[in-house]
């Protein structure tokens, strides 16, 4: 890597290919002139007494000016937490009283009277300026950059610590599976909080000199056109977007697109819409952001496995990973700051490894023929029955074929014995039991839910779309119906 930290790249960036663009989709900017107002940002943190061992806070909607902020943020040499806006009032307050930030930026005005808050906007009114003489240029490679938040399904959200060199090795790592050109239009739709859509996205793309661009919100409806209008060739998803975009929208909606590579697709979102390259991976915010990652050819259609979202493929080059008895994926890193650098706690960083270097992601996983990667499932929201573990998103995937279902979750209550009890939620109007019976029916009989509840909503996380399965539990059941 020719740069060091974060800093470093943007004002390299902004300098070989000055006509890069970043921000949203309907407001986009050349680096070069984002870069020269995010260091007048830096300066203005400089000048409120913000220091480099202090910690900043963004908790707000995607936009131009978050981007902007972030990189102030990068500029200035102070690590920024980026925070899902969606949040209840008082979850933000609960995570930001940990965290302790010294500002926050937000476009809310529901954040707690006592925090320090600018308003994200006043990024517009920063005069630009060289940003040479930015404190961040000085950063070393495993100070801090960053921190991100788990989705918190089990408790209170944990910040994971991220440092320079952690970004500068995923984005790398991103850029080269995906084959990123410079000439490459990135879209990273999903909301910037994530790992996926700002390492994978926006930071993947700047390390290969492409442009790196988001959208306010996602849509399926205006997905599409924002690809074509915009002449996307790149895009980073995930699953529950795939799937939407799947259900929502077709080939003759999808036109004539330009994007010939993306993370993630399976072979249905491939065929359909044309996309002739696609990349799989395993990873977390905790393991490399990516661990594992491993490119798919629609030309060679027969490799890509019906499930491409569980497949990780193999290991990048510094990290390495094992499975234990019950099959939880451990990874550890060959190279300095390949991994977060451990969960914020009580004012400091705690590694979160054993003596060995290994960290437990609380992931089940297999190894396919060849000694690939597949993920499973969370170990912590796994159901056994008999001794089995019931595979959760094979089950889903099969029931989710069900149009008179509207939603689906499946989990568990406590059975008899000592296993679980297969229970699936679902959205209907009302249950569709016969369908459910012949959908399951050639699975193995640990596989089969015993107990269908009827319910209002499925509990999901706000941004990533992921079924918060420990709040299944609290829903109000409309209805009971035994598969017996």
């Amino acid at each position: 890597m020719s740069t060091t930290n974060l800093a470093q790249l943007l004002v390299q960036r902004s300098s070989d290919r000055p006509d890069l663009q970043v921000g949203t989709v309907d407001d986009q900017i050349l680096l070069s002139d984002a870069v020269r107002i995010a260091a007048a940002g830096a300066q203005a943190l400089q000048e409120l007494g913000i220091r480099r061992d202090q910690r900043l806070a963004i908790v707000a909607n995607n936009s131009t000016e978050y981007i902007l902020v972030w990189m102030a943020c990068l500029l200035s040499g102070t690590p920024v937490a980026l925070v899902n806006p969606t949040y209840p009032p008082e979850l933000l307050a609960q995570m930001l009283e940990r965290l302790d930030p010294t500002a926050v930026f937000t476009d809310l005005d529901t954040l707690p009277a006592s925090l320090r808050t600018v308003h994200l906007s006043s990024a517009r009114a920063w005069s630009p300026v060289d940003p040479q003489s930015n404190p961040g240029l000085d950063a070393a490679p495993s100070d801090l950059a960053s921190f991100m938040h788990t989705s918190g399904t089990t408790g209170l959200p944990k910040f994971c610590a991220q440092t320079h060199e952690y970004f500068l090795r995923l984005g790398s790592a991103m850029a080269d599976a995906l084959d990123l050109q410079a000439g490459d239009r990135m879209l990273a739709p999903l909301p910037l909080f994530h790992i996926n859509p700002m390492g994978y996205g926006i930071i993947g793309a700047l390390c290969a000199g492409a442009d790196a661009l988001t959208v306010r919100k996602f849509s399926a409806s205006g997905f599409w056109p924002a690809v074509r209008e915009h002449g996307v060739t790149a895009l980073a998803l995930h699953a529950p977007p795939v799937e939407i975009l799947k259900r929502a929208t077709t080939t003759a909606e999808s036109g004539e697109h330009s994007v010939r590579t993306m993370f993630y697709a399976d072979r249905e979102f491939m065929s359909r819409f044309g996309i002739p390259v696609a990349v799989s991976g395993y990873g977390s915010t905790e393991a490399a952001g990516v661990s594992h990652l491993h490119r798919w050819s629609l030309a060679d259609e027969s490799e890509i496995p019906s499930n491409a979202s569980r497949f990780g493929g193999q290991t990048r080059l510094d990290v390495e990973d094992r499975l234990d008895d019950d099959g939880q994926i451990y990874v550890r890193e060959t190279a300095p700051n390949a991994l977060f650098a451990g969960y914020f706690r009580d004012g400091a960083v705690d590694p979160s490894r054993d003596e060995d270097g290994w960290f437990a992601t609380g992931d089940l996983g297999r190894r396919d023929e060849q000694g690939r990667l597949v993920f499973l499932e969370r170990a912590a929201e796994s159901i056994r029955v008999k001794g089995e573990f019931v595979p959760i998103p094979y089950v889903e995937e099969r029931l989710g074929t069900i149009d008179a279902l509207t939603d689906l979750a499946l989990w568990k209550k406590p059975g008899e014995l000592v296993d679980d009890d297969v229970v699936l939620y679902v959205v209907a109007d009302s249950v569709p039991i016969e369908s459910i019976r012949n959908a399951v029916a050639d699975l193995p009989v640990f596989m089969r839910p015993a107990h269908i509840a009827r319910v209002a909503t499925i509990p999901r996380d706000a941004a990533a779309g992921k079924v918060q399965r420990r709040l299944l539990h609290d829903q109000q059941v409309l209805s009971w119906t035994a598969m017996s």
